[in-house]
């Protein structure tokens, strides 16, 4: 496919799901999930990584009692991790959420030639500024802010989400300037012992070992043929995301016996809603 087909296939569903998570929904469903006991010793720096082929299952549209044989889960920061599970902490590191402007220095937020923000205008999200080693070190200690409150929660790894934002940024940000800034993520998340993962983004995922990066979260590579790209840098710590009943097929038929992968609905809903959706290989 075209590279310009690669960047623009992406489902908007996280950012959506993070629409209903700001209006309260996290808050509400949180209630069932206890938060998980760290037992590793905090000195030791080591981190472990989602297990690879596992039973996962994909919550950032809001928390519930995982299905039964789920193993990892991936949770929004604001939400409290499954006990006894293995926990991603979703954050979205690269834009800032709708009705959260006001929370970053106005110099952070990215602005064109006219001074107007740059924004990804699917959702309304403006692009966060990484042109400078002063902008990516500030943005990112308050970044490394919600990373510490994912640790404290009890969550063993980190899914920073948009690292694909550059190509939404009218050729303002580079490829180069969003490695170097989830780089210090990555130090950060470490230090903390917490793995951390790489989102989308499969034309960076060669930078994976230079970043730090230590598995991947891929939406729709069965869908659109990339399962593979991520297998050569990640091996098997893949977690596919599947939208399509079609994405889920190819995906179980090349990778099944080796990588996680579940089919969920694309607003990742909650059980009990219409059109809640979760299918395995």
């Amino acid at each position: 496919m075209s590279k310009s087909h690669q960047l623009t296939h992406r489902p908007l569903t996280h950012r959506l799901t993070r629409r209903l998570l700001g209006a309260g929904l996290a808050a509400a469903l949180a209630v069932t999930a206890a938060v998980a006991v760290r037992t590793r010793n905090p000195a030791d720096a080591a981190v472990t990584v989602p297990p690879a082929h596992a039973t996962f299952d994909y919550q950032i549209g809001g928390a519930y009692a995982p299905p039964a044989g789920v193993q990892v889960v991936t949770r929004d920061r604001t939400a409290a991790p499954a006990a006894g599970l293995y926990n991603i902490c979703y954050v979205n590191a690269f834009q800032v959420q709708p009705g959260e402007q006001g929370q970053w220095d106005s110099d952070l937020l990215l602005r064109d030639a006219g001074g107007n923000l740059v924004i990804d205008e699917d959702w309304g999200e403006p692009l966060l500024d990484l042109r400078t080693a002063d902008q990516r070190n500030r943005i990112a200690a308050k970044v490394n802010g919600w990373i510490d409150g994912c640790a404290a929660k009890g969550y063993q790894a980190i899914e920073p989400d948009n690292y694909d934002s550059y190509t939404r940024s009218k050729n303002l940000l580079t490829a180069a300037q969003a490695k170097a800034y989830l780089t210090l993520l990555a130090a950060h998340a470490h230090s903390k012992n917490l793995a951390i993962g790489q989102k989308n983004t499969v034309e960076l995922a060669g930078a994976r070992k230079t970043v730090g990066l230590d598995f991947a979260v891929a939406e729709e590579c069965g869908q659109y043929d990339e399962c593979a790209d991520y297998v050569n840098a990640f091996g098997n710590n893949v977690i596919v995301i599947e939208y399509t009943d079609n994405g889920r097929r190819k995906a179980c038929s090349q990778y099944g016996g080796t990588l996680s992968i579940v089919q969920r609905d694309v607003d990742v809903s909650t059980p009990g809603d219409s059109g809640y959706v979760r299918k395995t290989c």
